[in-house]
């Protein structure tokens, strides 16, 4: 069973901010503090905390890509238990792959991530990891969106 953190009231508050309202501002953990009652260096601090803990992996923006002229694909790999870490390290060096997984499955292929960039690119990674691995990749374009963002409920 996992351990649940110890948060407060303005952890959760804060948490809840952060995914819903993060302010774009010169000094936007003075504008989080300001809403929630307390200084700009505990936010940060706070934040900090919280992401030494793993509950806050990365704050950032969600870009629509397609805007941007990228696009996107899923893509599964058949990986050997033993090969695992080190393909893992082929595919996380790209900086246009995220949500690496590893899954549990009956089928061959149990490593899924997505690839996010424009075309030609994503077809340079795909033949650049098939090299560096020896794989042939289930390659899934994206065709239609159809969920762009998740909130959390806050435990507590």
């Amino acid at each position: 069973m996992t351990k649940v953190p110890k948060l407060d009231d303005i952890d959760r508050r804060l948490l809840e901010r952060v995914q819903e309202d993060f302010p774009l501002a010169p000094r936007p953990f003075l504008v989080l503090g300001e809403v929630l009652g307390v200084g700009e260096e505990e936010i940060i601090q706070r934040v900090e905390r919280l992401g030494r803990m793993g509950i806050i992996r990365r704050i950032g923006p969600i870009l629509d890509l397609k805007c941007l002229g990228c696009s996107g694909v899923l893509v599964a790999l058949p990986v050997s238990l033993d090969k695992v870490g080190e393909v893992a390290e082929v595919v996380n060096a790209y900086e246009e792959i995220s949500h690496n997984y590893l899954r549990a499955n009956d089928t061959d292929y149990n490593m899924w991530f997505t690839i996010s960039a424009p075309g030609e690119r994503i077809e340079v990674i795909l033949s650049e990891i098939q090299a560096k691995t020896g794989l042939n990749a289930l390659i899934l374009p994206t065709v239609r969106v159809f969920k762009i963002g998740v909130k959390f409920e806050i435990p507590g």
